[in-house]
């Protein structure tokens, strides 16, 4: 019975990604011949549609498990300008532009968490820092594994404070807690820098209390606080808080042509929902007559565009602008 099982498994497993291929395939087909407001393409970084949900650890609201920021509702009347790119407005913060990888993990809450706020310090403080997603992802976890999903810890960096760390591939003790879990692809043929993916997702459940060897600074002494934490509500005051304070985190559901896109402004084109996933506003414009949202993912910058993508803005594009609590950001960085 055994053997007859295993025999089985090696003829299933290709067929499956075979017919996940092809079902990507059909969606870039139908997208690209409907002339919509962008392109999609084939992605080389998944094979199946279970690896896009592995990624999806957002928990959004009407979540039972979702937990909210106070909403801020008084704004100083900032004139925006018609388009703005943070990266492009702060460039001695060079961690705007950085697109991290979360590797086959489901903390792209954490790492939209660290994200706005490591672009916020740089913002308020002028030093160009990158901070903790290994931290974030494994100390403030709802669920014990940071893999298993999350919600904005603004409130966490307020009340704890979170410390230096760079991405997996940074040199050794440059940080206070890099991220441990490799960039791989669950594409085929893998590469040294992206090595394959494990059949499953990993975890993400070791609370570093320390800093690494050679780091030479503390672990309570190198952790940086928020002043405040809460959410933004609506497109105005969204696009005069990213101007005003930088990036911000923020939410959107995932269809299931989601992970073909390449260019141009995001409309989703199917209502096959795969799950929730957080991100970083970095920008907003028109491309082409069509209002967007610049975001910066954490699938490392081979995906999309540059790691990045464009969607709608003004119309609550896949929920993206539907509640208070999509959106979160602080005033002001500083250590306690």
């Amino acid at each position: 019975l055994v053997g007859n099982f295993f025999d089985t498994m090696k003829v299933f497993a290709p067929v499956v990604a075979v017919a996940a291929a092809n079902e990507f395939a059909q969606i870039v087909d139908e997208v690209n011949s409907k002339a919509t407001t962008w392109t999609a393409q084939a992605p080389e970084r998944f094979q199946t549609f279970d690896d896009v949900k592995q990624l999806l650890g957002a928990i959004l609201p009407g979540d039972a498990d979702f937990v909210d920021l106070p909403e801020q509702t008084v704004f100083q009347n900032v004139q925006v300008p018609a388009s703005f790119d943070s990266a492009e407005n702060w460039p001695q913060c060079t961690n705007i532009a950085n697109v991290r990888d979360q590797s086959s993990c489901g903390s792209c809450w954490a790492f939209g968490s660290v994200s706005s706020f490591e672009s916020r310090a740089c913002v308020a403080t002028g030093k160009d820092v990158k901070y903790s997603p290994e931290q974030t992802a494994s100390c403030f976890t709802f669920f014990g594994d940071g893999c298993g999903g999350g919600f904005n810890v603004w409130s966490d960096f307020e009340s704890e404070g979170v410390v230096t760390g760079g991405d997996f591939y940074d040199e050794a003790g440059t940080t206070c807690a890099r991220y441990t879990l490799q960039p791989c692809a669950h594409h085929v043929p893998a590469d040294e820098k992206y090595p394959a993916c494990p059949s499953g997702e990993y975890t993400e459940s070791d609370c570093p209390s320390s800093c690494e060897s050679g780091y030479g600074k503390s672990f309570s002494a190198d952790k940086l606080y928020a002043a405040s934490s809460y959410s933004i509500s609506g497109e105005t005051n969204m696009m005069q808080e990213l101007v005003t304070n930088g990036p911000m985190y923020v939410s959107f559901t995932v269809y299931d042509d989601f992970p073909t896109y390449k260019s141009g402004v995001y409309k989703a084109t199917s209502s096959s929902a795969l799950g929730g996933h957080a991100v970083t506003l970095v920008g907003y414009g028109e491309l082409n007559g069509e209002k967007y949202w610049k975001i910066k993912n954490s699938w490392n910058e081979e995906w999309g565009n540059g790691g990045h993508f464009l969607i709608a803005r003004g119309s609550n594009e896949c929920g993206i602008e539907s509640s208070v609590s999509d959106r979160k950001s602080t005033r002001l960085n500083s250590s306690h």
